[in-house]
């Protein structure tokens, strides 16, 4: 199938670790960020400090999902058979000191991304747009909208894709689309159609990072406690009388007569004021 991609393939800002990750940061994202030399290097400091190994079957877990692992645990020429059949299947194979004594050995693999099913939102963004398309062009020849809905969500967590569809003598004029994409740093991946050809652009998604407001040297837990105390002041100034109230003190108890306390509303005379009304609606029937 005819594909063309664009030369301008910088490599994912991303990919680059700006400190060794050690297990206690570990995540299935950054997972992918390592090579088989750092999961031998983190495992065996691992062995090392007691909190980790309590844990090493969750860490084990995390770098599964960027490896295959596989532990040695036959001896003698056993052991020496199995190791070069993982070798020849490009695992790489080494040992991890123990802490107690000896060591074991493990076979450690990078799982390929090679086909549209590998890719996941936790490896997506540690490929290239060059990658991105190759594994694309690998795998099916019916364009963009042949693959799935779900893959797609994935690609375009990443990504930022677009396609044309238009004859193949039109695609790269001058001022055409293409050569705005290109110029704007897309890679492109062209999938014949017939007299037709549909190009697929895609480009890195910039990483979007969540601003977070501090004031000072306050920790988070302080600035809640602060809002939490500025409510309740605010409930209780709403409740505070304003300052052209009369203030009302209350009287004591040698105070209080006859004429100054009642526990009755004055209601009147209820009974001439029931007379008069039912003489009113008489007199207007």
């Amino acid at each position: 199938m005819p594909t063309e991609y664009n030369d301008n393939r910088t490599q994912m800002s991303q990919q680059t670790v700006k400190k060794p990750l050690s297990l206690k940061s570990l995540t299935k994202g950054n997972a992918w960020d390592l090579e088989e030399k750092d999961v031998f290097r983190m495992l065996e400091a691992g062995e090392k400090d007691a909190d980790v190994k309590e844990n090493m079957r969750h860490y084990y877990d995390l770098l599964r999902g960027a490896f295959m692992i596989e532990e040695i645990k036959s001896e003698g020429q056993l052991a020496a058979a199995e190791k070069k059949k993982y070798e020849r299947l490009n695992y790489k194979v080494g040992q991890v000191k123990l802490a107690a004594g000896g060591a074991r050995t493990i076979a450690i693999k990078k799982k390929p991304i090679s086909r549209v099913t590998d890719l996941t939102y936790e490896n997506i963004r540690h490929i290239t747009a060059a990658k991105l398309l190759e594994v694309i062009d690998r795998n099916f020849g019916g364009g963009w909208d042949s693959l799935s809905q779900s893959i797609r969500d994935v690609v375009e967590s990443g990504f930022d894709i677009s396609t044309i569809t238009l004859p193949q003598d039109r695609i790269k004029k001058k001022g055409s689309m293409y050569e705005k994409k290109i110029a704007d740093g897309f890679d492109s991946l062209f999938i014949q159609k017939g007299t037709w050809v549909e190009v697929i652009f895609a480009k890195v998604k910039p990483l979007e990072e969540r601003p977070r407001m501090k004031f000072g040297t306050q920790s988070e837990s302080e600035e809640e406690e602060e809002d939490e105390s500025d409510d309740m002041n605010a409930v209780d100034k709403f409740n505070a009388p304003d300052e052209d109230d009369d203030e009302f003190v209350e009287p004591t108890d040698e105070e209080l007569n006859e004429e100054n306390y009642s526990t009755m509303m004055d209601l009147g005379n209820a009974d001439e004021e029931g007379e008069e009304l039912a003489e009113e609606e008489y007199t207007e029937e």
